[in-house]
């Protein structure tokens, strides 16, 4: 069963913009071999940060929707956890509208 997932990641701003795109083409083929579906990638670029990550004031920014099964996250949550090039990351469950009205109705 797959479920609707957002994950939202900050690259390091020193990176070209060919290895920003290999760093995305990695992330998003890790989800698709796991089994993710209806992937929408959105790169926002480069952005200044809140506060200061690991020395870095600035950071590329970009998001990811999807449908995929829960063990997916975790792979893709540890890959980016162990890479160089990624200072943030954070992975939010979906709630989904038609989902909602279901069980709305169920308890009616």
């Amino acid at each position: 069963m797959s479920t609707v997932y957002e994950t939202l990641f900050i690259l390091r701003p020193d990176l070209t913009d060919e290895q920003v795109e290999q760093a995305i083409a990695k992330y998003q083929t890790l989800l698709q071999d796991q089994g993710a579906t209806d992937l929408e990638v959105q790169n926002r670029g480069k952005r200044r940060l809140a506060y200061e990550i690991k020395k870095q004031r600035d950071g590329v920014y970009v998001q990811f929707n999807y449908n995929a099964p829960g063990g997916a996250i975790a792979l893709l949550e540890r890959a980016m956890r162990l890479s160089e090039e990624v200072i943030r990351y954070l992975t939010v469950k979906q709630e989904v509208a038609e989902e909602k009205a279901d069980k709305v109705a169920a308890t009616a």
